[in-house]
């Protein structure tokens, strides 16, 4: 076993390795490669795989938060070994690698996920579960069907759109979402390259509520061949309450389903009661769940 830094061409591998222990997540290869080879600028970001003769069997990526206001925030995301390699090291191995990043960047707080198996593991090295996520899944087979949007509302596809607006939508929603950092911080540069940048954005797909001048609600879906991950739904405060989630997640589905996508899926914190209910009457069902946990870093 070895550990080393993740290059570009680990992209397959790893893509082949996260379908098996999260079949749920949805980032295909050339959104991977190019993650890897042109990571988010202000990040820090950086990876590592584990290989056993010469095939990748683990992965974790380590960066600085830069979405948040709080200072010296790291994570450590998607820490992950192939189920038949658990138990040797290869885990620990990764979780030492990605701590010693974020100690060199400067990072104090350290948050990362873990599914429920791997709770003891966490608190094993440390980190103290703080919020639970519920993974779920729709079979766009048939899809929901386009909505009417009320009078004054219209529903564009991202195609037709300046990011820089939807920027915007997204800095205001994101303010007050359940979380164990505020997402209040997020730089134009950091969201185009991580969000608009990537190549998995399907902004045909992708919709957005324009009221006036105003986005007010959108939807954004990343996408590998026909699966889907929503990666974002959100909506103004000051427009919240009538519905708009709702509308452009089912005409973002409606629309991924018409380019081939026959199996969506998206993550909700526990605590977000308002887009469970949405997700849960466009007939979602829990596929998966995991655990943010949280250290203090010397």
């Amino acid at each position: 076993m070895r550990i080393r830094t993740a290059r570009p061409d680990d992209a397959p591998a790893v893509v082949a390795m996260r379908a098996i222990v999260h079949p749920y997540l949805v980032r295909g290869v050339e959104s991977t490669r190019k993650m890897i080879a042109q990571p988010p600028p202000g990040e820090d970001w950086t990876a590592y795989v584990v290989e056993v003769d010469d095939t990748v069997v683990g992965w974790a990526s380590a960066y600085r938060n830069a979405q948040t206001s709080e200072p010296d925030v790291g994570e450590i995301s998607t820490l992950h070994v192939h189920p038949e390699h658990r138990g040797r090291g290869a885990g620990t191995a990764l979780l030492t690698a990605s701590l010693g990043h974020l100690r060199g960047i400067g990072a104090r707080r350290v948050r990362t996920w873990a599914l429920p198996e791997s709770l003891p593991f966490a608190r094993r090295h440390g980190f103290t579960p703080s919020r639970e996520l519920r993974y779920s899944a729709l079979d766009l087979r048939p899809a929901p069907p386009m909505p009417q949007p009320p009078s004054g509302v219209r529903l564009l596809p991202l195609t037709d759109l300046d990011p820089r607006r939807i920027h915007r939508a997204e800095v205001a929603a994101a303010v007050d979402e359940p979380e164990d950092v505020p997402a209040d911080a997020i730089s134009y540069e950091s969201w185009y390259s991580e969000i608009w940048d990537n190549p998995g954005l399907d902004r045909a797909a992708s919709t957005a509520a324009e009221i006036g001048d105003e986005i007010v609600s959108f939807s954004l879906v990343n996408r590998d061949g026909d699966r889907m991950w929503s990666d974002y739904t959100g909506t103004l405060p000051t427009h919240r309450g009538r519905g708009l989630a709702r509308l452009v997640k089912t005409a973002a589905l409606h629309r991924a389903a018409a380019g081939g996508v026959r199996v969506a899926y998206t993550s909700n914190d526990e605590a977000n009661a308002p887009m469970l209910a949405v997700n849960v009457g466009l007939g979602y069902r829990p596929v998966g769940s995991s655990w943010s946990c949280l250290r203090e870093l010397s």
